[in-house]
């Protein structure tokens, strides 16, 4: 069976499920789910158990700036079902912080570490939340627009 992107069905069961704080957007497959930051933990956990979603694999997680906002982005993979989906969650740039999602997965150990660590957005309950890349002190996080290196003029 080949690999293929959640099914609108699922998807607006998805919404139906969660109506306030799941939006779906795109034509076609693949198809973003855009959830609100405070539920982001439940919607995860519902993918994850829930036996018609079954995602049990956390691929990716990474994030984007946007310049107004960040985007935190997690690509999901079911083994059983073969199927695969992309969360996305948008954080305000003024102290951006999520919850982790290590207690869903453990593999979001490193992928958090390295989303701070680049991005530094904070993730609440992280177990060991902490530079992986760059030395502690290390200052600023090298892929938001806004950062500059020493000697270098601001990026327009």
């Amino acid at each position: 069976m080949s690999q293929q992107y959640l099914n609108k069905e699922l998807l607006e069961q998805l919404q139906a499920d969660f109506p306030a704080i799941v939006e779906i957007f795109g034509e076609s497959a693949p198809y973003q789910i855009i959830v609100n930051q405070k539920n982001i933990l439940e919607v995860l956990e519902y993918l994850k158990n829930n036996k018609q979603f079954d995602f049990s694999m956390l691929n990716n997680l990474t994030a984007v700036d946007y310049k107004e906002y960040l985007e935190i982005v997690y690509h999901l993979y079911s083994y059983d079902k073969k199927h695969m989906a992309i969360v996305k969650v948008r954080l305000s740039k003024e102290k951006p912080s999520i919850e982790s999602v290590v207690p869903i997965w453990q593999t979001a150990d490193f992928q958090e570490r390295e989303v701070f660590d680049l991005f530094g957005i904070w993730f609440k309950n992280h177990p060991n939340m902490k530079r992986i890349l760059l030395p502690e002190d290390f200052v600023g996080h090298p892929l938001l627009k806004d950062f500059q290196m020493l000697n270098e003029e601001k990026r327009g």
